[in-house]
C-alpha cells in the first residue's frame, strides 16, 4: 500500500507565489498553512507605489489589501536577523551578491528562524541558499494571446 505524503502542515509562501495563487496547478502542493513575511509585506507594498497605469496600480492595490486581509505575517526579527547572516554568507559562497535579491534573502532567513520550507515559483531565486528547505510550486500555463491575424 502506498502511502500519500502530504506537504508539510506549515511554509511559507514567497511574493511571487502569493501573486499567483490563483495560477498554481495543484493547490494541494501548498502547505496546509500558509504564511507570508513582513517582507513579503513590504514588497507589496511597493507595488502600487510604482505602478505605471491606474490599472495596474489598482490590481497591485487589490493583492496587498488581500495579503493583509488573509496573513498574519511572520515578523523580521533578532531571529530572523541572525539566520541572514547564514543567508548572506551561503549566497557569497556561491559567488551571488544577496544585494540583488535582498527581498528573497531576508524572506529566506525568516523561514529559516522559524525552520520553515519557503514554497515557491521561482526556485532559482532561493538556490544556493544553505540550510534552506525549498519546494517548488507549479504554475498552470496561461492561455495564449490571441493573434492579432
Amino acid at each position: 500500500m502506498t502511502e500519500e505524503v502530504l506537504p508539510p502542515r506549515r511554509g511559507v509562501l514567497d511574493t511571487s507565489t502569493l501573486i499567483l495563487l490563483g495560477r498554481v496547478a495543484d493547490a494541494h502542493a501548498l502547505p496546509g498553512e500558509p504564511v507570508i513575511t513582513a517582507i513579503t509585506l513590504a514588497e507589496l507594498t511597493v507595488g502600487p507605489l510604482v505602478a505605471r497605469t491606474d490599472e495596474e496600480r489598482s490590481a497591485r492595490q487589490a493583492h496587498l489589501q488581500q495579503a493583509e486581509a488573509d496573513f498574519d505575517p511572520l515578523p523580521f526579527d533578532r531571529a530572523a536577523a541572525h539566520s541572514f547572516g547564514q543567508v548572506a554568507a551561503s549566497l557569497r559562497r556561491t559567488g551571488r551578491k544577496h544585494a540583488a535579491r535582498a527581498y528573497d534573502a531576508l524572506i529566506a532567513a525568516t523561514a529559516m528562524s522559524c525552520g520553515l520550507p519557503v514554497y515557491t515559483c521561482t526556485p532559482d531565486d532561493f538556490s544556493g541558499i544553505d540550510g534552506l528547505a525549498v519546494v517548488t510550486v507549479a504554475l498552470r500555463e496561461e492561455p495564449a494571446a490571441p493573434s492579432a491575424e
